[in-house]
């Protein structure tokens, strides 16, 4: 096929305008991320003083040397439990991704114990149980780099509680799968944090710092009146001789993850997937550096998604199906780093047609196997009279049905506006796709408030009208603004990561390589051979 013809000029003022409002957000969302790394960093004494390396230290020392890793949800709990956003931090309190140990694609969780100790928050929950989910379906070896304090209880909710029992349900069911789980102890781990260690296949135990109790000495003093020192309760040492709950004594933290790299490296883990030969690619031929600048800021201003995916597929080659046909809904075939993948865009709201197209198009993609990649730049499925005696609402239920039962891999990308059914149909976050990723521009929700907005005064002046009663402007404008307010603020795409309802965000100028390293991910777990058991691993 024809390489695909840009018409972008990036020396253009429009171009330019994109770039800077887009360059913005970026700037925005590295912030945020750094906020986490500096919050924590400023305990960096006090793991020195202790003999310990830091979270991320712990995580750099884990990871293979100049190795790929995909950090998720990276702002979690943003704006949740603090509403500033000057002081909110982001990450959950735990660092979590995909990366190589020995060679082995991993999950990874890190507590980031340098922020509140590791504590607990609702947000934290969520993403520990996104995170067992993705190792599950990917099949993943799950390591856990223990320390922290358990909940806070002073902010102690009993939905956290509740919900957090789902941690140990899900390694449970990721060792019974034949998927391992390492924990390793570099510090603190009392109350159900205790569990942590005792729900995993191996636990790596560091001398002095790390320890495991149901009950740290404070408490046990005010509930028992039991005086006794944490190592002599629950220290790696103890477990180790006595206990048996650790099967891997370490001198310190990097003597720990050397023990982990080399038990990775003893899973067998690799000769059980024979990964395929990917085909010899090339790279775009359009530079993935120029996206900031064709994406403008204002979502209901219209731009040629074929550009985007021009920048982000080998060659910049790509064959459309239908393209006369249902031309809101762009689908086509194409390959990223030799991997051949279908892709599904948005160039306006979706019609009939578009449905349509949609729906044949992602039968034909789960019949030739092949993984589905939905970017999200969609105002909803249209409506009006002609569209509805058309038969808007049977052909939008044929594109649901389609993404809901395709059996590929599936990964969406919410690079603009995903508002309504749109987001239905094109993956959103209720339809469970394998990985979601974020723009920093993107919008989700319902609606977008002026049209919330604008819908609420309809309803209101015709209900005024059938009572007889006469309209308020004034009260009326004054609603319009706080309605306005409420949709654009969750709309925001960082209250929405904020809430783990996408799997963090990306600079939009990482997404052919983020998008990659997941395709590898979710074609490596198609091949991959587990060996289940019954009840996973049954501590002595």
């Amino acid at each position: 096929m024809p390489q695909f013809q840009s018409k972008i000029n990036p020396q253009s003022k429009q171009f330019s305008q994109n770039h800077t409002a887009m360059i913005n957000l970026i700037e925005k969302t590295e912030i945020l991320i750094q906020r986490a790394k500096d919050t924590s960093d400023k305990k960096r004494s006090r793991f020195e003083e202790r003999g310990q390396l830091t979270p991320s230290n712990r995580l750099t020392a884990l990871l293979d040397p100049n190795s790929e890793f995909i950090e998720l949800y990276n702002m979690a709990n943003y704006l949740v439990d603090d509403p500033n956003p000057q002081t909110s931090i982001p990450g959950g309190n735990i660092i979590t991704g995909i990366g190589f140990v020995s060679g082995v694609r991993c999950l990874i969780m890190v507590d980031d114990s340098g922020i509140s100790a590791g504590a607990i928050t609702g947000k934290t929950v969520d993403k520990a149980l996104g995170c067992i989910d993705v190792a599950m379906k990917q099949k993943l070896p799950f390591i856990h780099l223990v320390e922290s304090a358990g909940v806070n209880l002073l902010n102690y909710t009993v939905d956290l509680w509740a919900q957090g029992g789902g941690i140990y349900y899900g390694k449970a069911k990721l060792s019974a799968a034949g998927i391992p789980v390492i924990a390793v102890l570099h510090g603190l781990s009392t109350a159900g944090g205790a569990y942590q260690p005792g729900m995993s296949d191996y636990v790596v135990g560091v001398k002095n710092n790390g320890m495991a109790a149901l009950a740290g000495p404070a408490l046990l003093k005010a509930a028992t009146g039991e005086d006794t020192d944490k190592e002599e309760l629950g220290g790696s040492q103890m477990h180790s001789v006595i206990t048996g709950l650790v099967e891997y004594l370490a001198d310190d933290d990097s003597h720990a993850l050397e023990i982990t790299r080399n038990l990775v490296s003893r899973l067998n883990w690799k000769t059980r997937c024979n990964f395929p030969k990917r085909k010899n690619f090339r790279e775009p031929a359009y530079s993935i550096n120029e996206i900031p600048g064709i994406v403008p800021e204002d979502f209901m201003r219209g731009y040629d998604i074929k550009e985007v995916i021009a920048r982000i597929t080998d060659n910049s080659d790509f064959m459309e199906i239908k393209p006369k046909y249902g031309l809101t809904m762009i689908c086509l075939q194409a390959e990223i780093e030799g991997y051949s993948v279908g892709i599904l865009g948005n160039n306006g709201p979706i019609d009939t047609n578009g449905a349509t197209k949609a729906a044949h198009f992602i039968q034909l993609c789960d019949q030739a196997d092949m993984p589905l990649i939905f970017l999200n730049n969609v105002t909803g499925y249209m409506v009006g009279k002609k569209y509805e005696q058309d038969g808007m609402i049977k052909h939008g239920a044929k594109m649901i049905q389609a993404v809901s039962n395709a059996r590929v891999p599936k990964i969406t990308l919410y690079i603009g506006a995903s508002f309504g059914a749109g987001n239905y149909g094109m993956c959103g976050y209720a339809y469970k796709p394998d990985f979601l990723f974020s723009w920093p521009n993107a919008k989700i929700g319902v609606m977008g408030g002026k049209q919330a907005a604008s819908t609420m005064r309809t309803v209101m002046t015709a209900s005024a009208k059938r009572k007889g009663q006469e309209i308020d402007d004034e009260k009326m404008h004054e609603q319009e603004k706080q309605i306005i307010k409420l949709y654009d603020e969750q709309s925001d795409i960082f209250y929405v990561s904020g809430r783990v309802l996408d799997q963090g965000i990306i600079d939009p100028r990482d997404t052919r390589k983020v998008l990659a390293f997941v395709l590898k991910t979710c074609l490596e777990a198609k091949i991959r051979i587990l060996k289940p058991n019954s009840f996973g691993i049954a501590r002595m």
